[in-house]
Parts: structure tokens; sequence; C-alpha cells
């Protein structure tokens, strides 16, 4: 299923006559990046998580030939506050809705496996209550909620290196030197550490009660080689992933429904 020189296959470049043998071929699946648009600092650029989501899903389908959806480029970032220009929010309730609502369409079109790969931390929470929703709905949908700070033991500590609650810090950085170095701006790389004040909290105070500028991390520590390596944990661990999913069955062959 790898292939290095292929180009995504991007869910709006297809037609309805393309899209059922696409599917057939890949075990029924479709990936969905998820990502936000929210400050991310006076170094780098407010769409971050979406260009993140997008770069890693479009490389992905690649190597996978699975189809990729239009990316969700809004997401759940209330917890950044409305101290800093930039973030474009969504509620909870609406993003559970809205996902939801995606899925149950590209079901209607024949993907019986759904991966939702979310770039934003605070996404988690809403779009696992509509993968609760959507296989409650479908008996024969499979979604899976792939978080890609989290994808594998390494990933998860290059980004929580500098900061446990990582944001626009030396991880984000390098990659984005990495995959979108037009999203960064050097010269303020230097001026842009801020550290996480977070530890010990009992609650989950927004970014604007615990960081001055929007960062928490060390982005000063950033560079296009740690980037690349990251760039590369990513897609590896990801592909893993997918090709694991597109084979995978439920651990019970029937439902419980007669």
């Amino acid at each position: 299923m790898h292939s290095e020189t292929l180009l995504p296959l991007e869910w709006e470049h297809l037609t309805w006559e393309e899209l059922p043998g696409v599917l057939a071929a890949c075990g029924q699946a479709a990936i969905l990046p998820v990502g936000a648009t929210e400050q991310h600092g006076p170094h780098l650029g407010n769409g971050v998580d979406s260009i993140v989501a997008t770069h890693l899903c479009r490389a992905a389908s690649a190597r996978t030939r699975i189809p990729v959806l239009p990316t969700l480029a809004y997401g759940c970032s209330l917890g950044h506050s409305q101290r800093w220009p930039g973030t474009l929010a969504l509620p909870p309730v609406l993003m559970i809705e809205l996902t939801a609502q995606i899925g149950r369409w590209a079901y209607a079109s024949g993907v019986r496996r759904l991966f939702i790969v979310n770039a934003h931390v605070t996404n988690a929470a809403p779009l696992r209550c509509a993968l609760e929703m959507l296989r409650a709905e479908f008996d024969d949908l499979m979604v899976a909620v792939l978080n890609t700070a989290t994808l594998s033991q390494r990933v998860r500590e290059q980004h929580e290196a500098d900061a446990a609650d990582w944001h626009a810090n030396d991880a984000e950085t390098s990659l984005m030197l990495a995959i979108d170095p037009a999203g960064v701006r050097p010269d303020r790389l230097s001026a842009a550490d801020d550290p996480d004040r977070t530890c010990g909290c009992v609650f989950a105070h927004p970014v604007n009660r615990t960081s001055l500028n929007g960062v928490t991390g060390k982005p000063s520590l950033a560079t296009v080689e740690k980037g690349r390596v990251l760039n590369d944990w990513l897609l590896e661990d990801l592909v893993g992933l997918l090709e694991r999913g597109c084979i995978e069955q439920p651990p019970l062959d029937r439902s419980y429904i007669p």
C-alpha cells in the first residue's frame, strides 16, 4: 500500500463514480483532518494546527491510498480566550454536531472506517463525543480519534520536552519550520519563550491566565532539523495506525441486535 510518489487522494477532487472504487480498495476508510484557527504566540501564524493536520493527512493518504476529507479548520479553542487577536473558536456542542454531520454524510457515501486525525489538544473531548454519537447511530461504522501529539510515546515525549501543557513550543515551532516556514517569524523566536505555569494546578485555567504571550514552552530551541525528524515520526506512526485500522474487525463478529 506504500508509495512515496503518489499524490494524496483528496475527497474534493474525486468524482462520485470514482469514490466507490477508491473506498473499496482501502476497506471503506476515510481520513478527516481536524485542526483549529487560534493564536500561536508572536512567532507562529494562527493556522498551525490546521496546517499540521492537513500536511500529515495528505502525506498519509499518499502512502495508504485512503481518501482524505477536507480539513475542519475551526476547533474548540475557547480556552485561548479573546486576549490575543486571531482565534476563531467553535463551542464544544457545535463542534460535536458538525463532526457528527460530516460522519453521517461520509457514511452515506460508503465510508465504514472513519479516522479523525486531530491536531489541536482541546478538540479531543468534543471529537470523542461525536465518535460516541456516530457509533451508536451506525452499528457498522468504526470511528477512531487519533490525536497527533500522542500518536506514539516518542511523539508525546518530543511535544512535552519543554512544557507539559505545551503550546507554540519547541516541537510545534520546529515542525512548522520543516513543513511551512512561511508561517514562522524567526526574528521573534528568541523572545517568545514562556514557562509552563500549570504544574500543580487543580483547575484547568484559560491560556490568558497561564501565559503572558500565548506561548507555553521554549520555541527558541526550535530547529528545522528537529522538525523534519518529528514530521517523519508523525507520518510513520500515523500510517502504521491507519494500515492496522483498515483491516481491523470488531472483536465480536455480529451485533447484539437480533
